[in-house]
């Protein structure tokens, strides 16, 4: 039997000295009492930097001896006093490794990345701890053997069912000498995991465009030179320039409007050469390892790639049947994808050059394309998306559909000062939970966007405990003494990740163990939200000019209508390159020898990839190799492909409302509620969906919706 409890009284003897110095003033640590704050949320005013290890390091010791009690105890399993306990342990690691995690990635600096990497072995071997329970792993098994006779319920039984799986998979089968390398091998990925993403945060905050001429601004709105020349000030560059970063915001709306090809193309250089630089943060080697390390743990685990071990507990069961969704969208989406290629060249033409376009060139005279063949200037859009009212129609279709209301709520903690709190009622008035929303990049910010929570929803005593979800985008923010104004990428992802926040509130589950559902199942709830954004029903409600508060013109509706599927073709090229790169790391059964060592080209592999599916030179894949952190990172490791499998299911499910003639149906609604959002992982993923549809879905719907039927 391992000593759960000595080894975590070990790592506890392993704190620095400043470690020691925080325990003296444990009283202090917020972690370590209730939350006197309004709905239980994170003291996030009181919680400091020096309070996070201390409160891991004791949850883990605390779960150790949760973990070293079930074992020791006299009694025969039973499925509460084994099974039951083991869901319920480890609270105060949950609640403080969620805070910990979810602030840094929404507000990290030096000190939080130290922290992780200093926590990342603990975790590490804190997990294996208790999936290499031998002890611990045959009661367990001792419930599953015999389940067929333990009068369970439905969520009780799946509890169980995935109770013993995640022993499995986590290595509890395997013999000695195997544990101990499964043991070195989850350590060495975590922490590798963790570099990923903090080189790519180091290399997308280290780039700067700087302009100090102002012939250098043509072509860009005077939203963009003024909010340039507010980053300028802020980064202490001083009047008379503007600045330019990688984040979204800032160089996507520059290589679609700047008329300066060589910035566009020094900007363009900047971010798909992140992590690829030769340099302290250079990721080249991260990828070789991680993807050497994966293939070691699958095949100790018995399968003959990393795809095979990931995708076994995913909707899609095996690398064949992701290939043959993304195959089926592939040809097509390129040969969309040539001809928007050709309108590009048009545009180059017209104005008497005869350079090949490059994928500096691509956004810049797409835009153009796309106003001559639509008469639609996306900066005539911009207006009528203020942040505000967009935030406001998502809660309007919401209420619409499950009769639910958003309340702001004043003199709360908030996890950083530019958040927005919303308390989430349901339509008999009970509470459901909080939702947090944070919206503009900063640079201790990772990019993109995302929906996590700093407390899920869990039953304790027999009552619910609502969640507290939080929303975290990075958009354009405002010009000095303007409102925030997105774009309409921005307001389908403030729809999108609002999708994911519906998905956390509205789960009703009883035990953490089956709360998740696959990772090919998640982006459904938020996805579908998407279908509202640009409905013409929704759009004369939240679309309205932000200083005359005139609806959104009819004209510009049906533009937007029409225009709607322009631009797929690249759209779904990137993004089937990236899932494809993805996958083929991940498939690999044997890597490239080099005199008996393992010696992978992440380059060659990548370039190689590319050139053997034609994909255009103008279009790199969404996320090249060394910052595709969805994969590298974690969390989407064989499993981009996600995204669009998903997107054969929403685009499915939004027909459900479409056949009716009322997109806000709300026997539809109830049903998509009832099978889709509350049930957590209690059903398997297709059952669910059949559930709420009464049959598979079919391509149909995302090929039409995409333009590439």
């Amino acid at each position: 039997m391992i000593m759960v409890a000595g080894v975590a009284a070990a790592l506890i003897s392993a704190c620095t000295s400043s470690d020691k110095k925080s325990d003296e003033n444990d009283a202090n640590n917020p972690f370590f009492t209730e939350y006197a704050t309004p709905f239980g949320v994170p003291p996030f005013d009181k919680i400091k930097i020096e309070h996070y290890k201390p409160a891991i390091v004791k949850g883990i010791e605390e779960q150790a001896k949760e973990i070293e009690a079930i074992v020791n105890q006299t009694e025969e399993p039973t499925f509460e006093n084994t099974v039951v306990a083991l869901d319920q342990s480890g609270q105060l690691l949950t609640n403080a490794l969620t805070v910990f995690s979810a602030q840094n990635s929404a507000n990290t600096n030096d000190e939080m990345e130290a922290i992780s990497r200093e926590i990342s072995p603990l975790l590490s071997q804190h997990r294996d701890n208790i999936s290499l329970n031998p002890a611990l792993f045959a009661r367990v098994k001792t419930l599953y053997d015999n389940r067929a006779n333990l009068e369970l319920d439905k969520e009780q039984a799946k509890l169980l069912e995935e109770t013993y799986k995640d022993f499995v998979r986590g290595g509890a089968n395997l013999n000695a000498d195997d544990q101990v390398r499964l043991r070195e091998l989850n350590s060495r990925l975590a922490l590798l995991q963790l570099t990923f993403g903090q080189n790519m945060l180091k290399e997308t905050n280290a780039f700067q465009l700087i302009i100090d001429k102002e012939d250098d601004l043509s072509g860009l709105t005077e939203a963009q030179i003024a909010n340039a020349a507010d980053l300028a000030q802020r980064a202490g560059l001083g009047e008379g320039k503007w600045l330019f970063t990688l984040q979204n915001p800032s160089i996507m709306p520059f290589l679609q409007n700047s008329d300066k090809r060589e910035l566009r193309e020094k900007i363009f250089k900047g971010y798909i050469m992140r992590g690829n630089n030769d340099n302290e943060n250079d990721n080249k080697d991260v990828v070789k390892q991680l993807v050497t390390l994966r293939l070691e743990k699958a095949k100790l685990m018995g399968y003959p790639d990393y795809a095979s071990f990931v995708l076994e507990e995913r909707m899609a069961k095996n690398a064949n049947n992701v290939y043959a969704l993304l195959d089926e969208l592939w040809t097509p989406a390129l040969k969309v994808t040539q001809q928007e290629l050709s309108d590009i060249q048009a545009e180059i033409q017209k104005e008497g050059n005869s350079f090949v376009a490059e994928g500096w060139d691509w956004r810049y005279y797409f835009e153009k394309a796309r106003k001559a063949k639509f008469d639609l200037d996306e900066s005539r859009i911009r207006p009528y998306l203020k942040l505000d009212n967009v935030r406001e129609g998502a809660f309007y279709v919401a209420n619409k559909l499950y009769g639910i209301q958003f309340t702001p709520v004043e003199n709360i903690p908030l996890p950083h000062p530019e958040a927005q709190a919303f308390e989430c009622k349901d339509a008999d008035g009970a509470h459901l939970g909080l939702l947090y929303m944070d919206f503009f990049p900063r640079a201790s910010k990772r990019g993109g966007a995302w929906c996590g929570g700093y407390r899920s929803q869990s039953y304790k005593d027999g009552k619910r405990v609502a969640p507290v979800v939080t929303i975290v985008c990075n958009f354009t923010p405002p010009a000095a003494g303007e409102p925030a104004l997105l774009s309409v990428d921005e307001a389908e992802t403030l729809f999108h990740e609002f999708g994911h926040g519906l998905h956390g509130l509205f789960r009703d589950v009883h035990y953490q163990g089956i709360a998740g559902v696959p990772r090919d199942f998640v982006e459904l709830p938020s996805q579908i939200m998407e279908h509202w954004v640009l409905e013409p029903e929704v759009l004369k409600v939240y679309a309205r000019h932000y200083q005359t508060n005139e609806e959104i013109p009819a004209d510009l509706i049906e533009k937007l209508d029409k225009s709607s599927k322009y631009g797929q073709g690249f759209a779904t090229t990137e993004y089937l390159a990236a899932s494809l790169l993805d996958m083929d790391y991940h498939i690999l059964q044997d890597l490239p020898a080099n005199k008996e060592k393992l010696n992978l080209d992440v380059l060659a592999f990548e370039a190689e990839t590319l050139n053997k599916r034609s994909l255009p030179s103008q279009i790199p894949p969404r996320y090249r190799s060394t910052y595709f952190n969805h994969t590298m990172g974690g969390g989407y490791t064989a499993g981009y492909y996600s995204y669009i499998w998903s997107e054969v299911l929403d685009a499915d499910a939004f027909e459900a409302f479409k056949e009716t003639g009322d997109i806000f149906h709300p026997e539809v609604a109830a049903r998509f509620r009832k099978y889709v959002l509350t049930p957590g992982g209690i059903d398997d993923a297709m059952d669910m969906y059949k559930n709420f549809r009464g049959k598979e879905p079919g391509t149909e719907p995302l090929l039409k919706n995409r333009g590439l039927n």
